[in-house]
This record gives C-alpha cells, sequence and structure tokens, in this order.
C-alpha cells in the first residue's frame, strides 16, 4: 500500500501539485487520470522518487520515504519495478539480457539462479521462445511485454505504468491490461498506471484518482464512476459519444 498525505510540489512559483491525498491498495490496479497539465506526470515522479516535494509525505507499506536513510530509500527503490511508456529496453541487449539487468543491479543471484527467474517472467508473459531475439525484432506488443517481465523480475511490491498502452493497437491495448491486472492480483502488488486511455479506465480501473490542476478532483473506481455527477469528471471521461452511450444504458439498466 502506498499512502500519499497533503502532497504539493512547484517548480519555480508554479504550483503543480496542491496538496494530494489518497491510497493507492495492494493487489488492486490504481490509475492516475488527468488531461495534459493536471499534474499527473508529475505526481508519478514524486511516487518514484524521482522529484522531491515540499510538503506533504508518502509512505511506502507504513515507511514514510523522506524519512528513510539513504540505505533504506535504497531498499525501497529495489522494490519498484517500471514500465516506461516507450518500454525503455537497451537496443543492444537481447530480450533476455534486458530482462536480467535489474538482477545484476540490484541482487547477489548466480547466474543460474538469474537464468532461471528470467525464464520464468518471460514465459508469465508468453515470451518463453524470445529469449535471444533483439528488441528491435520485436513488435510493440512484444516489447511492452518483455518491460512489463523486466519490471517483475526482481519480484516487486510496487508496479508502476507509465502510459503502458501508449502506440498500441486496441486489440494488444487489451491484451497488455490484461496481464498487468493478472499480475497484479497473482503477486498481490501495488499498481499505479498513469492512463489516458479510457478503455483501461473501463476495464481494469479498480481504483481511480481524478487529477485536475494539480488537485485530486474525484477518486473511486471503475463502477462508479458511472454514477458520479462531478461535471468535471463526466466531461472528461464522456467525452466521445462512445462513452456517453455507455454512461446512458448503464444507469437506464440500475434504475
Amino acid at each position: 500500500m502506498i499512502e500519499v498525505s497533503n502532497l504539493h510540489k512547484s517548480f519555480g512559483d508554479v504550483e503543480v501539485l496542491k496538496g494530494i491525498s489518497t491510497t493507492f491498495e495492494k493487489g488492486k490496479t490504481n490509475l492516475i487520470i488527468g488531461q495534459s497539465g493536471s499534474g499527473k506526470t508529475v505526481f508519478l515522479k514524486c511516487l518514484l522518487g524521482l522529484f522531491n516535494y515540499e510538503k506533504g509525505s508518502i509512505a511506502y507499506d507504513g515507511k514514510i520515504f523522506a524519512k528513510l536513510t539513504e540505505d533504506e530509500k535504497r531498499n525501497i527503490r529495489a522494490e519498484i519495478g517500471m514500465v516506461f511508456q516507450g518500454s525503455a529496453l537497451f537496443d543492444s541487449m537481447t530480450i533476455a539480457e534486458n530482462v536480467m539487468f535489474p538482477l545484476k543491479m540490484f541482487t547477489k543471484q548466480s547466474k543460474s539462479e538469474m537464468e532461471d527467474r528470467v525464464n520464468f517472467v518471460l514465459k508469465r508473459v508468453n515470451l518463453e521462445t524470445a529469449h535471444n531475439k533483439m528488441p528491435s525484432e520485436a513488435s510493440g506488443g512484444m516489447q511492452k511485454r518483455v518491460a512489463i517481465a523486466r519490471a517483475i523480475v526482481n519480484n516487486p511490491k510496487y508496479l508502476f505504468c507509465d502510459e503502458p498502452n501508449s502506440g498500441l493497437d486496441p486489440k494488444t491495448a487489451i491484451v497488455i491490461d490484461n496481464l498487468i491486472q493478472e499480475i497484479t492480483d497473482e503477486y498481490q502488488i501495488t499498481t499505479v498506471i498513469n492512463s489516458h486511455d479510457m478503455n483501461s479506465v473501463m476495464e481494469i480501473g479498480e481504483k481511480i484518482v481524478f487529477l485536475r490542476n494539480g488537485l485530486k478532483a474525484w477518486e473511486g473506481s471503475n463502477k462508479t464512476i458511472f454514477k458520479t455527477d462531478n461535471e468535471v469528471v463526466t466531461d472528461f471521461v464522456y467525452s466521445s459519444n462512445l462513452f456517453k452511450k455507455v454512461r446512458k444504458m448503464y444507469i437506464e439498466e440500475n434504475e
């Protein structure tokens, strides 16, 4: 679990985060959504420890990050897996070498132990025959699955995903969404996803935090979002005719 309390972050005279408080739950897919400029990317980077903040706190399973020693902070970082927007694979490494990289960085496992773990996670993401391929030989969807395998190879407690469906076709995006949700539930990870994909929100948004102008404008789930009367949320979520129709059908079925 990650607990955020009254988080403030500024760049010079510009206050980007204006007192956000929320909780990201273990074993659930927690989504951060909002328009461009809402503060969601800055918020994610604060959660990752990449940005310092002026006020408030972030606690990982009860441990307030800012109060930890450097060694304790390093231990928290070792428990974090990250899926970057562009996958961020090393072009000069094979897929297996990419996945093994965090094990070399953060563990003292033997080569055979690392190979066994790489084999396990690549099989988990349905890439058991892709070990020797180079990233350039993999499709966008395959690269995302490699990025997920690399993110979970260290058995993380916390998994962060920055726009994991960016650049993917709708069918592949659903595959990636389902994979992230399955892994989150299977390993009881605290997963936080920064997304603008409304299909992801509706499919796997077990906890949704909606940001607007650096504030938490709403939070709930993909079930309760249909019921909200918050106009800011409905304007954002139901900007397309498709989602307006879905909401109308949902309301009619539950009246």
